[in-house]
């Protein structure tokens, strides 16, 4: 039996198990959003280096709130990003969670109840599986607050779609439906509402822990092996031109707009 005390220290996930399914949930206190502050950035990659320690499970169902999956950064975290070395910090912490995240052995799948942007967006379609509600959006907005997607973004979605299509939404931070998820290929399935889409996640995750183990988490590692020697380069590239823009005015001019509800007038410094 595996000890499941070890998840006693994470905040704003709760564990549970169904039969061979890890169930895992993002459910902030008090935020409905579930918007990414520095615990949240902190559990989720200690959540991927705790899966890869896990033997009892043979799936995990990743999901969120009916609100959010996580709706993307905590603007409040932001202008904390301007303090040295703190971008370069959370840095090493935003790698280690797309690098854990593809080397857990156990096959992943996501279930996006609410909507999932930024960080929720790259771990979505990172996930092995991903299914999504009607009622959610997909997308990556980091460009409308002047900063790079240097959480994944710039590695998920040319995966999904290919380098066209993706630059589409990234480069204008356009949100996605969960119809035209399915159709681009950035999902596999989408279900009503919330409720159906988390039913449609479990039966994806007990179908894949019902395989053969050796089979399902071989294929899973040679697959996810290809995906960070492609990668790899342009992702840590992302992350350090992430880190020049948090330092850019730019950045500090979409905090202030949105301070003031305003839209940000940017001027490439």
């Amino acid at each position: 039996m595996s000890d499941d005390s070890r998840f006693d220290e994470f905040e704003y996930m709760r564990f549970e198990r169904d039969g061979d399914v890890l169930v895992v949930t993002v459910d902030k206190p008090d935020d409905d959003l579930n918007k990414v502050d520095a615990q949240m950035h902190h559990e989720l990659a200690l959540l991927f280096k705790e899966l890869r320690e896990e033997r009892e499970a043979r799936a995990v169902l990743l999901a969120g709130t009916e609100q959010a999956f996580t709706a993307g950064g905590d603007f409040a975290w932001f202008p904390r990003f301007a303090e040295p070395g703190y971008a370069a910090d959370i840095r090493l912490d935003g790698k280690s969670i797309v690098w854990n995240m593809l080397d857990v052995h156990l096959p992943i799948v996501c279930a996006v109840t609410g909507h999932a942007m930024g960080l929720g967006a790259s771990i979505a379609l990172l996930a092995d599986i991903t299914v999504m509600s009607d009622t959610a959006r997909l997308g990556d907005p980091h460009v409308k607050v002047g900063i790079v997607a240097g959480d994944g973004g710039t590695v998920a979605w040319p995966l999904a779609v290919g380098p066209q299509l993706a630059k589409r939404y990234l480069l204008t931070g356009d949100p996605v439906t969960a119809a035209d998820a399915e159709k681009m290929g950035l999902i596999v399935e989408s279900a009503s509402d919330p409720e159906a889409c988390m039913a449609a996640g479990l039966a994806w995750a007990k179908r894949l822990a019902a395989g053969a183990p050796q089979a399902v988490q071989f294929t899973k590692q040679a697959v996810n092996t290809w995906i960070k020697q492609t990668c790899g380069p342009a992702f840590d590239l992302s992350t350090a031109l992430e880190t020049v823009t948090f330092a850019s005015e730019d950045f500090h001019e979409a905090l202030a707009a949105l301070a003031e509800k305003r839209e940000p007038r940017f001027t490439g410094k």
